[in-house]
Parts: structure tokens; C-alpha cells; sequence
């Protein structure tokens, strides 16, 4: 067998057939005790869960800020859209003001919001109602047949 420069071992003039792990070696499978490979998957698994919480905790972090910054845009443009709302009251109350008096047009346009606010409480008083108790009871009733699946005996 020829060895070929190896690119990524990081030694200088290692060869392919020096980064191969030498399976002839006394720590090989081959050699290995069942309490020593048991050892290794051992430590191997609690390794691998380890770097996986690493890598879903820096993910949730990226996210976090992505998700603050976009919150924090929202929340720039519903002040924005609020003035915006604002100035539209205004000229709906001078529109009606022509054909009738000023304090009529603005009493048509307070009674016309009120309304709108009415509906739109409704509607949120209904989500809510439909969101309560805030326990994630689909979950919960998952977690429950897995349980009841593991359990040794469980009657289903």
C-alpha cells in the first residue's frame, strides 16, 4: 500500500496511512474487552449528547438575537403605523367636517373606532378562551403514551 500526502492531520509529513487507526494495535476492537468497548460507547454517547447540547444552545442563541432584532423592528413599526392611524383619524374627523359640524364629526368618527375596538375585543376575548389553560396539553398527552408505551405490562 502506498501512502498519500495527507491534507488534514495537521502533522507535518503525515500520510493517509498514518492518520488510519492501526487496528493491529492493543487497544483495537479486536483486543478490547466487552467492559472496555462498553466503556467507549459509554463514553462516546455522553460525548456526542455533550457536543449536541453545545450545538443547539449556540443555535437557540443566533436565534434568540435574530428573533429580539425582528421584535424590536415590529415593535418599531406599530409605533410608526399607531402615528400613521392617528393622522388618518385626523383627516377622516376634517373630511366629515365640511358637511357637517366639527365636534358631530368627530363624535361619528370616536363612536366608529369604539366599534372596531369592540369587535376586534371580542374576537381576542374568543383566541384567548381557546388558548387557555396554558399547558401544552397536546404534549403532555404524548409524553403520557410514551410512558405507558415503555412501561413494561402497561395495559392499553
Amino acid at each position: 500500500m502506498t501512502a498519500t500526502p495527507s491534507t488534514g492531520s495537521g502533522a507535518p509529513g503525515a500520510t493517509t496511512a498514518d492518520a488510519v487507526p492501526n487496528s493491529s494495535g492493543p487497544n483495537s476492537a479486536g483486543d478490547a474487552s466487552i467492559g472496555e468497548l462498553i466503556g467507549r460507547v459509554s463514553e462516546q454517547t455522553s460525548r456526542l449528547l455533550r457536543d449536541e447540547l453545545r450545538l443547539a444552545q449556540a443555535e437557540l442563541t443566533a436565534k434568540g438575537k435574530r428573533a429580539g432584532i425582528g421584535a424590536g423592528l415590529f415593535g418599531g413599526a406599530g409605533v410608526f403605523a399607531f402615528y400613521g392611524l392617528g393622522a388618518l383619524v385626523a383627516a377622516a374627523i376634517l373630511g366629515l367636517a365640511h358637511p357637517v359640524a366639527a365636534w358631530l364629526a368627530a363624535l361619528i368618527v370616536a363612536g366608529a373606532l369604539f366599534v372596531v375596538a369592540g369587535i376586534a375585543a371580542l374576537i381576542g376575548k374568543k383566541e384567548v378562551q381557546q388558548a387557555t389553560p396554558p399547558m401544552p396539553t397536546e404534549a403532555i398527552a404524548g409524553l403520557k403514551r410514551d410512558v405507558d408505551t415503555l412501561k413494561p405490562g402497561a395495559n392499553r
